[in-house]
Parts: structure tokens; C-alpha cells; sequence
């Protein structure tokens, strides 16, 4: 059922032309209706508790992101100074231990996101660490924190009245929305917010906003829905505001994949004072770090390309190039390639080896298919990559070079290049040898490939384990390095060296002790 409702509101503006009646509104009107039944807000606080969700990180291609019990749920939010902090106490309860982002969370965790103007930064252990960067690697954090304000119920409505371009349209439904509009009757307001934004809010028969969404840059989805649903609206001191705050990142028309968060309020309190936020000195001198592509010799013909959070291994074969992993973003993969050229020229890149599906490790691979490559990834993985990843939907907020150049559908559309993996693979030119291997037991991943040299003794794994720096503690070992562990005893391989998709290498030896720590 809610599924089925998701997809209903992600349609709604679709749907204006082919189901019910619709009719044109004065947009103005409309908003000063809804700003006399919701009231009017300069700033508020808001406690709750439920659970928030890991977005991008999902266990399979047919599971939801995986969710995490919040305990407590505080937020406040001045909208005249445009700031805003959000903090999360959260563990794992009674959800299943499967998928990513931290899964299984050990204990309790604390998390406090924090915006003020065009400035972001997160709290941990008391201090500051800034956010320059881009979240899902795909909008500038505080951009998406600071449209994540303006998305909220009275957020919207400061925003659509101060827009140049609201319009509004009525309508009527053939069958009622399940509590979003439950006659079926709607008004759709939308405007271009931040200039860029395009952002739509749904108001029901009462003058209460029930629904708003918009679409984000996301290497992986494209224009990625994200979209806010309000429910239960209670009086507060004259402000009437939503009780249950229900979101969704990811078109469920795509993937299962979309719900990342519902809080139920116990407590608001409207235009509470504020005190003015000072950003530090750390995060005002924060840039977002350049994107880099440094390379480590690993042995003859292969090199990890390094610089960043995530790694790539380049693969010099006879006549062509295989590349393991292709992670994070277009702008990633163009760094990584251009590495590659430069250590081995004038060969094809004929291999892109995806270890799995989840976001930071997919949103690559669309540059390789632009260049020609075939993708070599697990077998369940293959309708996900087709479906999703692969669309060939425009992609209007951050357009790639696959997004404007389909050489796979020049002529009626072909088969896309994708090798599917179900036991053992082997990439070879008859000297050099390259085996992928599916991982067995894994509670990250089920759909999970390690790459193995048996001549060089390498093997490459993403998110199972990644050597201590040196000087740094060894880490205490887990489920996914016992799981690596045994897959490593049942496929019986000779492993010399572990080159993880992040950190750097360390010898087998080092992980054998590790794991060892946790075994009687």
C-alpha cells in the first residue's frame, strides 16, 4: 500500500492532463489561503523519534534503504537567518542488520547536521567538521540542506510567495490519494526555487500542505525525486503543523528503494527565539578538496588510482584495459580515465568491473559505458543497472556524456554491454589473469564481487576490509571481514596483499592476525 501510494504522489504533476478535472488557480490566492490555515512561522522546534534510513546503501537492488530506530529527533530551523540544525540519535533496534551506511550501527549514534546560509558542517565528538562537498555526490551540501529548509511546510510557503513564477492548478481525482488527499481533490502549486528547482507542493481541501517534492542532481538516478509528505496536522499556538514527516529519495517508479525517513513528533514550539548561529572559522575556509587521480604500482601492469575516498585499479592487458570500479561520480570516472591513459596509452578501456550497486560505487560506471566498455558485474545486479543506472532518461540537472551520446541506441535499441558474473569470471589475454568471484554470506551485500590476481596474489574487495593506516590501531573485526575471511578459505586462494576500494593495501598476513583477534 505504500508503495502504491508513492507512486501516486510522484505522479500527481504527471498526471493533470489525464485523470479527473483540473483547472487553473491563482497562485497568490492560494497560497494566502493556506497561509491563513497553517499560520505563519519565523522560526520552530521540533522533537520526535522514528527512523531514518541510509540512502543509496540498500542490502539488494530489490530492498529498501536500510533503516536505523532514531530515539531522538530534535531540529530547528530560523527561517529569516536561513539556518538550520538537525540532530539524530539513532541505533539499529529491531531493524534487520543488512545493507550499508553503517550497518549494523554498534550502539547508539549521534549525528548533528548543521546549515547557515551557504555554510555547512556537522558536529562530531563537539566539533566542527566542515561539509564542502557534494551529498550523494551530487549536490553541494549545503545547497541541499538549505532546499531541505525551504521544503518544509511554512519553508514552502515563504519561498512560493516570494517566487516570481508560482502557478497553481486544481484538481480532482478519480480515486481518493490514501490520506494525502482523502477525497481526491488537490491543488498543485509549483515555482522554480534557488533558480534551479523545480518545486511542487500539493495542498489538500483544508489549506494544508500534504505533499511537496522536487528533483535533485544524482549520478546514479539522474533527476532524483526527492519529495516530503505531511501528515496528521495538529494546532501549535495558532500554527497548525504536521505531526508525522514522511520522506522519500528515489522514484519508486524505478526502485523499491526510496523511503529514507519518518519522524513522529511529540512537541513543537513555534517562533521560538533563536540564538544567531556563528559559523566557525574551520568551515568558512573550507573548499570542496579537488578531484584527483594519484597511482600506486601494485605489481607489473597493475596500479590502484587513488586521491580521494574511493579507489580504482587500472589492469594493463595485452591489447586492452580493464579497470576495477568505477565510483562516485562522472567527474571521478574522467580523473580516473585520464590517469589510466597516461600509465597505458593508446589501449581501450574494454572492462569495467562493478564490485556492487550501491551508490558511491556505481554512479561511475555510465562515463566507462560512454567510452565503449563492457560492464562485468554480478548477475542480480543486471535489471537494476538496465533499469536504473542505465536509463536513458534526459538527465536535465547534471547531464553526463552518456545523457547526450547513446551509442548502444543508434538504430533501435540494443543490448547494453553487461558481462553478468555467477560463479567464477575470468578476464585474460593468456598471460595475465583477472578472476572475479561472487562473495557468499554477506550481510552488506548479497550481490557482492571480489576481484583476484593468482599470479600477483592480490585481491581486491570493496567495503569488506580495509588495512589500518600505518601507525593507526588495527580495527576490531566484524561480520563482513569474517565473511571475506571464509570466502577466502572456501575459494582457496593464495592471498598476498588486500587492496581495498578505500584506504590503502596491507599485507594478508596483517588481516589474518585482525580477524584472528575475534576467534576462540
Amino acid at each position: 500500500m505504500v508503495r502504491k501510494l508513492c507512486v501516486l504522489v510522484a505522479m500527481l504533476a504527471l498526471m493533470l492532463t489525464t485523470v479527473g478535472t483540473a483547472s487553473a488557480q491563482d497562485a497568490k490566492a492560494v497560497l494566502q489561503a493556506a497561509s491563513k490555515a497553517m499560520g505563519n512561522l519565523k522560526s520552530v522546534q521540533i522533537t520526535g523519534t522514528g527512523w531514518n534510513a541510509a540512502v543509496g546503501q540498500s542490502f539488494s537492488p530489490e530492498s529498501d534503504w536500510p533503516r536505523f530506530e532514531v530515539t531522538r529527533y530534535a531540529r530547528t530551523i530560523d527561517f529569516e537567518a536561513r539556518t538550520s540544525r538537525e540532530e539524530f540519535t539513532r541505533r539499529q533496534g529491531n531493524n534487520p542488520p543488512q545493507g550499508g551506511g553503517g550497518t549494523p550501527l554498534q550502539g547508539e549514534q549521534q549525528q548533528v547536521f548543521i546549515v547557515s546560509g551557504n555554510s555547512a558542517w556537522n558536529m562530531v565528538d563537539g566539533k566542527p567538521v566542515p561539509q564542502p562537498g557534494l551529498y550523494l555526490a551530487g549536490i553541494p551540501v549545503a545547497e541541499f540542506r538549505q532546499l531541505d529548509i525551504l521544503l518544509t511546510p511554512h519553508g514552502f510557503l515563504r519561498a512560493a510567495m516570494a517566487a516570481s513564477n508560482p502557478t497553481a492548478v486544481s484538481l480532482t481525482l478519480g480515486s481518493p490519494t490514501g490520506g494525502v488527499t482523502p477525497n481526491g481533490k488537490a491543488t498543485l502549486v509549483s515555482f522554480t526555487a534557488m533558480g534551479k528547482y523545480r518545486v511542487v507542493g500539493t495542498f489538500d481541501d483544508q489549506n494544508l500542505l500534504a505533499l511537496v517534492h522536487t528533483w535533485v542532481p544524482n549520478p546514479v538516478y539522474g533527476d532524483m525525486l526527492y519529495e516530503l509528505r505531511y501528515l496528521n496536522y495538529k494546532d501549535f499556538g495558532g500554527v497548525k503543523f504536521p505531526t508525522v514527516l514522511h520522506i522519500h529519495q528515489g522514484d519508486p517508479r524505478l526502485s523499491v528503494a526510496h523511503n529514507s525517513m519518518e519522524i513522529t513528533l511529540t512537541n513543537v514550539q513555534p517562533n521560538v527565539s533563536v540564538p544567531a548561529m556563528t559559523v566557525p572559522a574551520e568551515v568558512q575556509k573550507a573548499t570542496a578538496p579537488p578531484v584527483r587521480a594519484e597511482s600506486q604500482k601494485l605489481a607489473d601492469g597493475i596500479w590502484l588510482v587513488a586521491g580521494g575516498t574511493h579507489n580504482s585499479l587500472a589492469v594493463d592487458f595485452r591489447d586492452f584495459v580493464t579497470v576495477i570500479e568505477a565510483p562516485l561520480n562522472e567527474e571521478r570516472s574522467l580523473a580516473v580515465l585520464a590517469e589510466v591513459g597516461r600509465l597505458i596509452p593508446n589501449k581501450p578501456i574494454r572492462f569495467v568491473v562493478n564490485t556492487h550497486h550501491h551508490f558511491d560505487h556505481t554512479g561511475g560506471l555510465r562515463t566507462y559505458l560512454a567510452q565503449g566498455a563492457t560492464v562485468v558485474t554480478h548477475q542480480a545486479n543486471r535489471e537494476w543497472l538496465e533499469n536504473v543506472l542505465f536509463n536513458p532518461a534526459a538527465r536535465t540537472m547534471m547531464p553526463d556524456r552518456f545523457s547526450t551520446y547513446y551509442p548502444y541506441f543508434s538504430g533501435g535499441r540494443r543490448p547494453l554491454p553487461i558481462e553478468t558474473v555467477n560463479q567464477k569470471y575470468v578476464i585474460s589475454d593468456g598471460m595475465r589473469v583477472l578472476d572475479l568471484h561472487p562473495v557468499q554470506g554477506l550481510n552488506h551485500n548479497p550481490n557482492m564481487l571480489v576481484a583476484y590476481f593468482p599470479k600477483e596474489k592480490i585481491l581486491v574487495n570493496a567495503d569488506l576490509y580495509t588495512p589500518p593506516a600505518q601507525g593507526a590501531p588495527a580495527p576490531a573485526p566484524n561480520a563482513n571481514m569474517r565473511s571475506l575471511q571464509a570466502n577466502i578459505q572456501r575459494l582457496k586462494l593464495d592471498v598476498g596483499q588486500h587492496v581495498p576500494i578505500h584506504g590503502q593495501p596491507g599485507p594478508a598476513e596483517q588481516f589474518v592476525q585482525i580477524v584472528g583477534k575475534g576467534t576462540n
